[in-house]
């Protein structure tokens, strides 16, 4: 399998969720291992994607320094991560990403009009070679060792709508789009009054995140899944892990995961170099992996 970039440069505008300001967002292809590389036109600035390049996982995962930011990468990384891309120029006229619908689905729909180019080098991961967690109490982020790619989720609510909830979804772009892509953000109408007096959420509606109170959802049309909720959690988790910039031969495991947890995980991958390994699939034992993108 060869590194990917998309085919055609692709635009549109879209409004950021905890901003809540309309954001042009342009993608370009960029050549063999140039990476993902964000850029804020606005301000003539371009940020790696890195973790050392995250700043703040409060509500979302952003990356930046002192001259600007980006928010909100999650969700569209996620589908960089699904559809396999390795090598793309993100262009943004302002600090968050747009949040479409609060899920993937519509940045699956913009990768696919950008369309998929395959280049000469072959596909590059990082294949976990010892286990790696972050632990916050009960609550961990775990990468493992394994022949394949899958991400292992659990969550508890103390809530009628979510309660106790498992997902485990093993890699695949079709799979992704089936299972994974539609599922939206949520947030409990409590905590908004904060959150924006925080200048958070300021663009949250009903049309593009699950709202609840302390008893029943709010959205009239209901859920997408019956289990939405763990499901958005893998998507977060997917765009997380995709800040290391490749995919991840491994599978990830995690009870009550948070945008913090997920960059405390990659930074301790990262801190020692016997954790992992950079190898091309080609390289690989495992021929199913190169699957997971077709």
């Amino acid at each position: 399998m060869k590194q990917r970039t998309i085919a055609r440069p692709v635009e549109m505008i879209g409004i950021g969720l905890h901003k809540g300001e309309p954001v042009k967002l342009r993608l370009e292809p960029l050549g063999e291992d140039a990476g993902i590389v964000f850029y804020r036109e606005d301000l003539a600035m371009s940020i790696p994607l890195s973790p050392k390049s995250v700043i703040n996982t409060q509500m979302a995962t952003v990356i930046g320094g002192e001259k600007g930011v980006i928010s909100t990468i999650e969700h569209f990384l996620s589908a960089v991560y699904a559809y396999g891309i390795d090598n793309m120029r993100i262009i943004l006229d302002g600090s968050e990403m747009p949040v479409m619908d609060g899920s993937a689905i519509g940045f699956c729909l913009f990768l696919d009009e950008a369309g998929i180019q395959e280049q000469a080098k072959g596909k590059r991961v990082i294949r976990i070679k010892r286990e790696v967690e972050a632990r916050e109490g009960e609550k961990y982020a775990k990468l493992s060792p394994s022949q394949s790619a899958s991400f292992d989720f659990k969550i508890a609510f103390e809530h009628p709508a979510i309660g106790l909830q498992k997902k485990y979804f093993e890699l695949s772009t079709t799979n992704f789009i089936n299972e994974i892509a539609r599922a939206r953000t949520f947030g409990f109408v409590r905590d908004i009054q904060y959150l924006q007096s925080q200048n958070l959420a300021l663009g949250a509606t009903l049309q593009n995140a699950i709202g609840l109170d302390d008893h029943r959802i709010l959205n009239p049309e209901g859920l997408r899944f019956e289990d939405e909720f763990v499901r958005h959690k893998i998507l977060d988790a997917m765009g997380d892990m995709m800040v290391l910039g490749f995919n991840i031969l491994g599978s990830y495991s995690s009870f009550a995961g948070s945008h913090k947890l997920n960059f405390e995980l990659t930074s301790a991958l990262l801190a020692d170099s016997r954790n992992y390994e950079m190898v091309t699939i080609e390289s690989l034992q495992s021929r199913e992996f190169a699957k997971s993108f077709a």
